[in-house]
């Protein structure tokens, strides 16, 4: 057969819970275009990450290689934050874009996950083309004073006396002005994007295209009918931003359960716009000639344990389950896989699936699909990266009995272990009770390390340099311009 054509589509906090049938939050939230691509696909039901949060996960997608343990020292001057791992691709690991544009493989990127264009980033390594879609969170694209948002920034915040030091918030504001319609919104201008670039490149193959929407990470901020639908009739304070500690905890149920529906909104408009470009494939006749992955990174809290968002010691399904479907014109229809697998498993699966070999951590899970249950993980590892010192982070030992959750970065911190088949929603803290299986647990985890616990890391995170240019030019804008 023709050299098959290879797209993949990664969705930022996309909770694999919203979209797989078998699971609560999926029968909650309306995703009709993505089931049904379940439809057509196979999906992973055991899809844990290697290495998180954002850049740490794509690294491993990109290159087959553990992000975890950090281990690199690079430059960061010019790009925030500094959590271990949150780093360009080392120089000395090939890139599947590389690998493939070597191959004759067109490769294209299309993304608004602003990270990957930092200063000192190299996430464009490979591919013959790429297109930034400006505008998410806090990119540093549009500025001016703070009057041209206030109307807007009423909205989301009651605080508009402390608007300067709302960073994230101003600078998003700001990067959203002059929207008019959904096709401005953040998710559909990433997909329309892509729909073109498939446009100019239907008959440029074999191609590999990677499309990168940052959507549902917050800012939870759909058009307002998708939150509607799960919360009807709302007037009070829209927090795209789900805000923490005191603001948190005074917060009405009305208003939590409100953040929530964002969320679902969020996840529902993101779906809207997948089934338009896969909608799109299907015109150019690609749908059903490619390999079509869709992905996503982690997940988030959602009320699961009382609030909202993802900590580094959180190392629960909500957080570090993975969204992980894909279609292959040989491949079964609508059939979920059991048997673990990581982010760093694609490259292998891709390369093998097209014929090609390269050195990677990772392996091909394409022999599960092919209902080789030998060829799955017995456990999987997951490090969740913190924001420097002896913040270090949290990491994960998984198998199909325990979860054991460690402190990384705090030896003198108890870990905890869960035991999966009593206590399925991870609840329970019985470390105490079952020393024999934690043991085991951290003799997995010492073996990705590479020493016992302690562990002392190489990478130095945290620190800098200056501020990032957006936090210093809001704090001074209460002084420069008038609200």
């Amino acid at each position: 057969m023709p050299a098959m054509n290879v797209i993949c589509v990664c969705l930022d906090t996309f909770r694999a819970d919203a979209l797989y049938p078998e699971d609560a939050l999926a029968g909650e939230v309306e995703t009709p275009n993505l089931d049904r691509f379940l439809q057509d696909a196979v999906w992973f039901r055991q899809a844990f990450g290697e290495g998180l949060p954002t850049l740490q996960m794509r690294r491993g997608c990109f290159t087959g290689r553990r992000s975890f343990p950090w281990r690199f020292n690079f430059d960061r001057r010019g790009h925030w934050h500094h959590a271990y791992g949150w780093h360009k691709i080392p120089p000395e690991h090939d890139t599947l874009a590389e690998i493939l544009l070597r191959r004759g493989y067109a490769t294209g990127l299309v993304a608004d996950s602003y990270h990957m264009f930092k200063p000192t980033m190299n996430y464009t390594r490979g591919f013959l083309s790429y297109e930034f879609i400006r505008g998410q969170e806090n990119d540093n694209w549009k500025s001016g004073p703070l009057g041209l948002i206030r109307e807007q920034a009423a909205k989301h915040t009651p605080d508009l006396g402390n608007l300067a030091r709302q960073v994230t918030l101003v600078q998003y504001l700001h990067n959203q002005r002059g929207r008019k319609s959904e096709k401005d919104y953040q998710c559909a201008r990433v997909f329309r994007s892509a729909m073109n670039w498939i446009d100019d490149n239907a008959d440029n193959g074999p191609f590999f295209l990677w499309v990168d929407s940052f959507d549902p990470h917050e800012p939870w901020d759909p058009p307002a009918p998708y939150a509607d639908r799960y919360c009807p009739n709302y007037r009070r304070i829209d927090y795209i931003l789900p805000p923490g500690g005191p603001v948190f905890a005074k917060l009405p149920e009305k208003e939590k359960k409100r953040i929530r529906a964002l969320y679902l909104g969020e996840v529902t408009f993101v779906d809207s716009w997948v089934g338009a470009f896969l909608k799109h494939l299907k015109k150019k006749r690609l749908y059903d000639s490619s390999l079509i992955f869709i992905i996503s990174d982690h997940g988030t809290q959602l009320l699961d344990r009382g609030g909202f968002g993802k900590t580094p010691l959180d190392l629960h399904p909500f957080n570090t389950r993975q969204t992980w479907t894909m279609r292959h014109p040989d491949a079964p229809e609508g059939k979920p896989i059991d048997g673990f697998i990581q982010n760093h498993d694609l490259a292998p699966t891709i390369l093998g699936l097209l014929g090609y070999e390269a050195p990677m951590d990772g392996r091909s899970f394409w022999p599960l699909v092919e209902g080789d249950r030998s060829a799955a993980r017995d456990h999987v590892v997951t490090g969740w990266a913190g924001f420097g010192g002896d913040d270090v982070g949290g990491a994960s030992v998984r198998d199909n009995e325990w979860n054991a959750i460690f402190n990384l970065g705090r030896p003198e911190t108890a870990p905890r272990l869960f035991d999966l088949k009593a206590d399925p929603e991870e609840r329970a803290d019985v470390a105490a009770k079952h020393p024999d299986a934690l043991k085991k647990q951290q003799q997995r985890l010492e073996t990705v390390l590479g020493a016992p616990l302690p562990f002392l890391f190489n990478e130095k995170a945290g620190g800098g340099g200056p501020a990032p240019s957006n936090v210093f030019y809001h704090t001074r804008t209460k002084l420069r311009m008038p609200l």
